[in-house]
């Protein structure tokens, strides 16, 4: 079978215009996470690819365009990979700890994520950050989660709404606390931060 020219051609030209947008997104995640957003300019952006100044706007209009589509992309992969942890739990403190253990360990193998989340937090408050499109949607499969989890018997009967909210707060305020520290350490985190959970459904001391 015969290729066209213009097949070729048409293949080349979405490979570059990927490779362009995957390349301003890096120096972005770069930049974002080294100044914060408040301090990085389209121009900082730019200087860290080899791109013609121009070539940016082809794909984005501004820094804040290349911060969302960067905020989406770091949300919608950990979604899925939190869901599929949790659904693979086949008891309450697993489902817990589990989920814990991956959301903190993402951070830790993607430091440049975490930075990145924290200088969205410099220019938004925190209650307009946890309001954020993704968030919101991650907190609602979460929620989702623990409903299924309770009609199959992992978790026991619960205010789910409690439960979502309580497991979102302690998520984020301990993964900042384990952030700040070295080495860092995702499964003491995530052992830390399950045990209030056991405590207060199985009576349990810590």
């Amino acid at each position: 079978m015969s290729i066209s020219v213009n097949s070729l051609t048409s293949g080349r030209r979405a490979v570059k215009r990927q490779n362009n947008r995957d390349a301003i997104l890096d120096a972005a995640r770069d930049v974002f996470a080294e100044i914060g957003y408040g301090g990085t300019t389209v121009r900082d952006i730019i200087r860290r690819t080899n791109l013609a100044s121009g070539t940016f706007y082809n794909y984005f209009n501004s820094k804040e365009a290349v911060f969302n589509t960067l905020s989406d992309e770091i949300g919608s992969e950990l979604r899925q990979i939190l869901r599929d942890v949790r659904r693979r739990a086949t008891s309450f403190d697993g489902f817990i700890e589990a989920m814990f253990l991956t959301y903190f360990s993402y951070y830790a193998n993607n430091r440049e994520n975490y930075m990145l989340t924290r200088s969205n937090r410099g220019r938004a408050g925190m209650n307009e950050v946890m309001q954020g499109p993704q968030v919101r949607a991650g907190l609602a499969e979460l929620n989702d989660d623990i409903h299924l989890a309770i009609a199959e018997g992992v978790i026991p009967q619960l205010d789910v709404d409690f439960l979502t909210a309580s497991l979102g707060g302690v998520a984020f305020s301990i993964l900042d606390e384990m952030m700040e520290r070295e080495p860092l350490d995702p499964k003491a985190a995530a052992q830390f931060a399950t045990r209030p959970f056991m405590f207060g459904v199985r009576g349990n001391r810590f």
